[in-house]
């Protein structure tokens, strides 16, 4: 999927995968193990993926072995001591006194001091008892169990405390990954959806081999009524068989009477009943209304990550790939659509119609899988030999064309790239009126926000840019996600990260003029500024809850992984198309670790060089190195040094990168050709350049994940030499030392005074991407003393920006602009200008939004200019009203979008608290924008505690909409925080969170909160004094 959806002014992350998840709150059952294991049953022989479990890890809650809090090293003394029955205190109710240990009893009035020989005694007996417990611990071989270690047991495995099942029988399985003794061949799924009463009913029938001998099936479930189940053993007859299920791992299982044996088929059917979710994952209901005022009902799925279980029983892992067979039973009045073409429609005696769907011609993970039930109409051509389709709501039909050649252009140029065709026979791309997700990579079934797909005829430059974005992101993950699937969630980034690459680079290819060069250098910026974070995480990464699961969709996963793989084409170029190819080839069909696509390019090299030496510095250990730069005459020392905002001197003397590093000279410094190449992989290493050079910039045209210092000597020539000619470096590269001295001085590396002193040496500036990284970098800082009430500081640094920007801000234009780049800086400039309340920016968006509105809204307002506009036009009342409903008729998504975030930056609380309240209700404003709202509401002064107060007393509603972890969730709190800056607010903040115990505390998201506001707190504290002489 994509996280991406933005409107012309801002490219703003979306969420890619709000999946609700709110069942894995359930407490687990309770196994008393200080009880007789008589009442237990025996267990099954364990299967060879059990040898490795770890108890610990289960979550489960022991009676007796941890319903108290304990440090790890006392968990293991009193587990250990349990197990081994070695209780240090008699527990029978007849012999236990009446004074428990437990209850406090009253001091007694004197006490007799033991003897000399009873103390000896003692200690002897506690030295004696201990030496019995580090043997049993340490003899090799011991197989604990309540007989404690008796001999040596080199055969049967560590037997693992299993849950109990809702029906309070042992589960068969204790960990959340399945075991993988079974596998899926293929499923044969019959659903008939209810869009009356938003219910479903299903039959799903499943292939399966098995692997290695077992006497149980362990595969998903949630939220599923299972009225029947029955299995069938090769050509046998089917027996009905007892589901288990256990429901804080969305687990079922079947107990088999007699062991399956390797290499056996059998078959597992399964008839049941649910109702369809009202969130936006699983099978769930949407619905919009049309251009007569009825309201449309349609069903439709979404799946990555965990969510196919909610629509069919299934082992739903990306590792269990299998084929598909689907029929749908719906009324005549609806269509449907589903991975594959349809095949057949037969008429029911019930009245209903069934399609069935050819079975998939590939083997397919269940997260990709995908069904809608709805009316909508499609436009479609055949121009790449595959059919391509687009879908959306009638009313929105002609805003289909673009994405319908957009589509074609894109599957022609990966079909050739990839020297590997697109595998299905169509192609479908599906606009949902109502859906979180920026879009998601179904195999031929394609669906999309509407905001990411449909385009009206006059739309700008900018909105094309986006749709384009989404959709080569989506095509790209037919290959890199579908084809080849990541193993587990870990490795994540192979599906997201290359995507992520493929969209910038094959829009680059294909359509140059959509400049989506500065767009992927901005993102490296924002991926950079969240790896600085000591609560980041490497891009490849553990990952064993299904919370964790969800986090994993993030900048890490997507950009970062992105940018690594674009330096590393910048330093392999010749190898690295080959090694993707490569690894398509081979891969094709299973699933892969990281370490395989490393292999892949080492075999393709032509040097033999060991990609997965170089490589795995980068995607196994968080963060990024800082790559500082000395010279003394022609000597030039580079060492490096994890970027760290928060220190962590353990992690600094451990961590090093094999770093590719790039850099030019005064003497040649703009053509490609210039760049030289110097590969440092220890902590310092030195290179040779004539004395004659003046300076150096590395990391050329920023294509290295790294952020240099070049010293005070090394600024300071830098400096001078854009002071006397801008052009001496390349646009990339002057943003980049902008980026960098930003990121230097929240590090505490150079006091900020420096960074003045760059961007003044800079005032002739007139490139797109260098003057959008300083307008973004000194709003951040502008919003920070806002938020503080530094009224002084605030009036210096608005009246530093407006004085350095003031020329080119009334140098733009209010009509037309054809060039992209020149449409993105004016967005920049005006929507900056126009927040400062710069007189003449609010005089021209106040006129313009009055010309828009004595035309009934017919005069096209430029779409690089229309949030901007909005923004203005809603601080008024008028205005304000005069959007909301023109909001509510509006049929291009694009405009709407923006019309919302106009409607959220307004400064009067009582429509602050409207639309938040508005946002969370989904009646007038789609649930799906809530995230938006909070965010814009969160940039305006009056807006950002409101908002914090909002999502504190709405937590439990929010996270039965948006599930624990999800990008909703993960952007929520970062926009609700990341502009505190006070003791106050952290311990707030941090009380806040605590409270929440397993409904959100635990998050990576509450970590990198609090990690940014104490960032934010330490610079205000080491500049605030400073801050008045510097502007």
């Amino acid at each position: 999927m994509d996280l991406f959806d933005s409107n012309a002014a801002e490219r703003a992350n979306l969420p890619r995968n709000m999946i609700e998840n709110s069942m894995f709150e359930e407490e687990p059952d309770v196994v008393d193990l200080a009880k007789d294991s008589s009442t237990f049953p025996a267990f099954p022989t364990l299967d060879p993926d059990e040898v490795a479990y770890e108890p610990r890890s289960s979550r489960l809650l022991v009676r007796g072995l941890g319903e108290n809090d304990m440090d790890d090293d006392e968990e293991d003394c009193e587990s250990s001591a349990r197990l081994l029955g070695m209780s240090f205190m008699n527990r029978s109710s007849s012999n236990r006194s009446n004074s428990s240990p437990y209850v406090r009893q009253s001091p007694p009035r004197s006490c007799s001091r033991p003897s000399i020989r009873t103390m000896v005694a003692c200690v002897l007996v506690l030295v004696i008892v201990a030496s019995m417990i580090m043997v049993m611990y340490l003899l090799p071989g011991c197989t604990f169990t309540k007989a404690g270690c008796a001999k040596p047991n080199k055969t049967a495995p560590f037997e693992p405390v299993y849950p109990n099942s809702t029906s309070g029988e042992p589960f068969p399985w204790a960990e959340l990954r399945l075991p993988r003794s079974i596998r899926a061949l293929g499923y044969d799924l019959t659903l008939t959806p209810d869009l009356v009463n938003m219910t479903f009913t299903g039959r799903t029938v499943i292939e399966m081999l098995v692997l290695h001998s077992t006497k149980r099936i362990v595969l998903h479930a949630a939220n599923l009524n299972i009225i029947k189940a029955t299995f069938k053993l090769g050509d046998g007859k089917a027996d009905e068989v007892h589901v288990l299920e256990y429901k804080p791992r969305q687990q079922i299982a079947i107990k088999m009477k007699e062991e399956l044996k390797a290499g056996q088929q059998c078959v597992l059917t399964f008839d049941y009943s649910a109702n369809l979710s009202h969130t936006y994952d699983g099978f769930y209901n949407s619905s919009y209304t049309d251009k007569d005022g009825n309201k449309r009902v349609l069903a439709a799925t979404q799946f990555e990550p965990l969510s196919a279980r909610k629509a069919f029983p299934c082992f739903d892992e990306p590792s269990f790939k299998a084929t598909f067979l689907i029929r749908i039973n719906r009324k005549p009045n609806y269509m449907t659509l589903s991975n594959m073409p349809q095949a057949k429609t037969t008429n029911l005696s019930n009245g209903l119609m069934q399609d069935e769907f050819e079975k998939t011609n590939v083997n397919m993970s269940t997260y990709l899988v995908a069904f809608i039930v709805a009316n909508f109409t499609r436009v479609n051509n055949t121009d790449p030999g595959t059919m391509v389709s687009v879908y959306s709501v009638p009313e929105k039909k002609e805003q289909t064309r673009f994405a319908l050649d957009t589509a074609s252009k894109l599957l022609t140029f990966y079909n050739k790239f990839f020297e590997i065709e697109y595998p299905l026979k169509k192609l479908d791309l599906v606009a949902i009126p109502d859906f979180l997700a920026g879009a998601m990579e179904n195999w031929g079934l394609i669906t999309f926000r509407e905001t990411t797909l449909l385009l009206g005829k006059n739309s700008s430059s900018l909105e094309k840019q986006v749709v384009a974005s989404v959709i080569a992101h989506e095509l790209a993950h037919q290959w890199f996600g579908n084809l080849v699937t990541m193993r587990w969630w870990n490795d994540l980034w192979l599906n997201e990260g290359f995507a992520t690459y493929m969209e910038f680079m094959s829009l680059q290819e294909i359509w140059p003029s959509l400049d989506t060069g500065n767009l992927f250098l901005s993102v490296r910026f924002r991926a950079m500024d969240k790896d600085a974070l000591n609560s980041s995480h490497p891009v490849s990464t553990e990952v064993n809850t299904p919370e964790q699961v969800e986090e994993m969709f993030d900048s890490v996963s997507y950009e970062k992984g992105a940018s690594i793989l674009l330096m590393l084409n910048a330093s392999l170029p010749k190898e690295f198309k080959k090694g993707i190819i490569q690894y398509l080839k081979t891969f094709r069909g299973l699933n892969t670790e990281t370490e395989d696509l490393w292999n892949s390019l080492t075999e393709v090299s032509t040097t033999r060089q060991n990609i997965s030496e170089m490589m795995n510095s980068w995607t196994s250990q968080k963060g990024f190195p800082l790559v500082n730069v000395s010279r003394k005459g022609d000597q030039v020392t580079l060492s490096q040094e994890p970027f760290l905002l928060t220190s962590d001197n353990t992690t600094k003397q451990s961590r090093l990168w094999t770093i590719p590093i790039t850099y030019v000279n005064d003497s040649c410094s703009l053509a490609p050709e210039c760049s030289q190449m110097f590969t440092l992989k220890s902590k310092s290493e030195n290179l040779k350049v004539p004395e004659s050079v003046k300076w150096l910039k590395l990391n050329y045209k920023s294509t290295g994940f790294y952020v240099v210092d070049y010293g005070n000597d090394g600024w300071n020539a830098l400096i001078e030499a854009l002071s006397k000619n801008i052009s001496v470096l390349t646009p990339e590269d002057r943003a980049s030392l902008i980026h960098n001295i930003f990121a230097l001085s929240r590090l505490g590396r150079v006091p900020f005074q420096q960074v003045l002193h760059l961007l003044n040496s800079m005032s002739t500036e007139t490139e797109t991407s260098p003057v959008r990284e300083a307008l973004l970098q000194l709003n951040s800082v502008h919003g920070l003393l806002d938020k503080r009430q530094e009224s002084g500081l605030v009036a210096r640094i608005k009246t530093y920006i407006l004085t350095h920007f003031g020329s080119l801000m009334k140098n733009q234009s209010w009509g037309e602009e054809q060039s992209l780049s020149k449409q993105e800086l004016r967005s920049a400039l005006v929507s900056t200008a126009c927040t400062l309340n710069e007189e003449s920016c609010v005089a021209n968006a106040t006129s313009l939004f009055k010309q828009y509105s004595d035309s009934s809204f017919t005069i096209k307002i430029p779409g690089d200019l229309q949030q901007a506009v909005f923004t203005v036009a809603a601080q008024s009342d008028d205005g304000w009203k005069s959007l909301l409903t023109l909001y509510t008729t509006t049929t291009y998504d694009a405009e709407k979008r923006k019309m919302l975030k106009g409607l959220a930056s307004t400064q009067d609380p009582r429509r602050i608290a409207w639309i938040l309240k508005a946002g969370l209700n989904g009646d007038i404003i789609q649930t799906q924008e809530l995230p938006l709202i909070i965010n814009t509401v969160c940039n305006g002064f009056a807006g950002y505690l409101f908002a914090w107060d909002f999502i504190q007393v709405n937590w439990d509603r929010l996270i039965e909409k948006f599930p624990l972890g999800s990008f909703a969730i993960q952007s929520i709190i970062k926009s609700t925080t990341s502009q505190f800056s006070t003791q106050a607010h952290l311990d707030q903040v941090q009380a806040f969170f605590s409270s929440l115990k397993q409904r959100g505390s635990q998050m990576r998201s509450v970590r990198e909160a609090l990690e940014t506001i104490r960032l934010n707190k330490r610079w205000m504290e080491n500049n605030l004094q400073a801050f008045g002489k510097w502007l």
